[in-house]
């Protein structure tokens, strides 16, 4: 699989892609604070899985290797995109931390957005790895991955932990894909059914074996 390096600004999202190669984006951002203004975020992209694949619903691959602490990349999935991010040391510890946990509506995913296999502190099978369906829960919008920042950035408090920002009408969450109390989006955002096929490889659209999660039942995408 080879890939090309592109460069864009801000922290929106790239918009319709030029060709339909254009489908893994790598953006490759720092964790640690930032200030205000975001840094702009070099991407990635790969040839996407065949259309049909893609028209079926069915799995799709994807390799974990050359992702780096504190990057994430976007792959479609049923059409939705899907945030693949590996998560720093840092970043995991905010999880559980009770300045974070206290502010959230859902800190220990109750509600049915994630099969059991990930309805722990992590929402994840591996701490470090994070799979999410980025889709807001609010109105549909595609939130932004936002690390943390010193003082207050546009829409954030001075406290913002890292995580994702929806710009459209201001809900956030963690790095759990967890949703902070007082924002629009009324839950977490899903976790698709996913599982490791080798060390650094994972099969979005598939559970794990045991499992029976099915992603139609979440109370929603």
């Amino acid at each position: 699989m080879t890939a090309h390096m592109e460069t864009m600004g801000g922290h929106g999202t790239s918009g319709e892609p030029k060709t339909r190669r254009d489908f893994l984006y790598l953006a490759a951002g720092a964790m640690g604070a930032l200030g205000a203004a975001l840094a702009a975020w070099p991407f990635i992209d790969s040839m996407e899985p065949a259309a049909d694949t893609l028209a079926a619903g069915g799995p799709i691959d994807v390799d974990l290797a050359q992702l780096k602490p504190g990057q994430q990349i976007l792959v479609r999935w049923r059409s939705q995109p899907i945030f693949v991010m590996r998560r720093t040391p840092e970043a995991l510890a905010t999880l559980r931390d009770p300045a974070v946990t206290s502010q959230l509506r859902d800190p220990n995913s109750e509600v049915h957005q994630q099969g059991a296999y990930a309805q722990n502190w992590h929402r994840s099978i591996k701490p470090e790895y994070l799979i999410l369906v980025g889709i807001c829960t609010h109105l549909g919008c595609i939130p932004t991955y936002t690390p943390k920042v010193d003082g207050p950035g546009a829409g954030l408090p001075a406290t913002w932990p890292g995580g994702y920002f929806c710009h459209c009408h201001g809900s956030r969450y963690d790095l759990a894909g967890r949703v902070f109390q007082g924002v629009p989006a009324p839950y977490n955002l899903p976790v698709p059914p996913y599982k490791f096929t080798a060390e650094t490889t994972v099969s979005v659209g598939e559970n794990p074996f045991g499992s029976s999660f099915d992603f139609g039942d979440i109370v929603q995408i």
